[in-house]
């Protein structure tokens, strides 16, 4: 039996590509500048691939800390006039709406989060979806995949830029460090890392015919 459905490949879940720039690391501190998602699809071949990213620029929620060094590293000014922000709820819940639409679409109980680093990008996807107070999150609330766990498996490197060029993906340090680029290129590699496990024969699918097989084999050696 043959099943190319994006449902069957995780166990129900929907690997949902995010990334965020930050005004620091402290989740419960330091304001959310940018979030992107990137909603993955799966073809007939059961090939994964991009389909659609969201990304969007984030006010700092009141209160909120902006480390320098962080906005040095990143080069965001959030105090910029001509910025196009908009408020972290207003955010999440126009991703939110687009991932349960695509959860029912491809039959999918939940979203998981796919991020480098992941644990991250997490806490501060969780620490939001708090201070918004949204009661119906369509993420798992702390499992992940985490591309930087993956890639240094499977191509023995850990930091994004060097992950894709092993990949034989293009990347750009001088785009790097905004939430809409760095989420598509994680995507990309989360998907050719997948794909490639496919193509070197990973991910078999139990089918009734295996089970029998396997069964044999056990009660053979009783």
């Amino acid at each position: 039996m043959s099943n190319h459905e994006i449902k069957d490949r995780f166990r129900g879940f929907l690997p949902i590509v995010i990334d965020v720039e930050t005004a620091g690391f402290n989740q419960k501190t330091d304001a959310l500048l940018e979030i992107a998602a990137c909603i993955l699809r799966m073809d007939e071949n059961g090939e994964l691939y991009t389909h659609e990213t969201l990304s969007f620029l984030v006010k700092p929620f009141e209160g909120a800390n902006l480390e320098k060094a962080a906005l040095d590293f990143t080069g965001i000014d959030p105090y910029d006039p001509n910025r196009a922000h908009i408020e972290e709820s207003d955010a999440l819940t126009q991703i939110f709406s687009k991932v349960r639409k695509e959860l029912k679409s491809a039959g999918c109980k939940r979203a998981i989060l796919v991020g480098h680093n992941a644990a991250f990008d997490h806490g501060f996807l969780n620490a939001a979806i708090e201070r918004a107070q949204i009661k119906r999150n369509p993420f798992h609330p702390f499992s992940s995949f985490d591309t930087a766990s993956l890639a240094g498996l499977i191509f023995g490197q850990t930091v994004l830029a060097k992950a894709c060029e092993v990949a034989s993906i293009p990347f750009s340090n001088a785009e790097a460090h905004s939430a809409k680029y760095d989420t598509e290129k994680t995507a990309e590699l989360f998907c050719e890392m997948v794909n490639r496990l496919k193509r070197l024969g990973g991910w078999p699918l139990k089918t009734s015919e295996a089970d029998s097989s396997m069964e044999d084999i056990f009660n053979a050696g009783k």
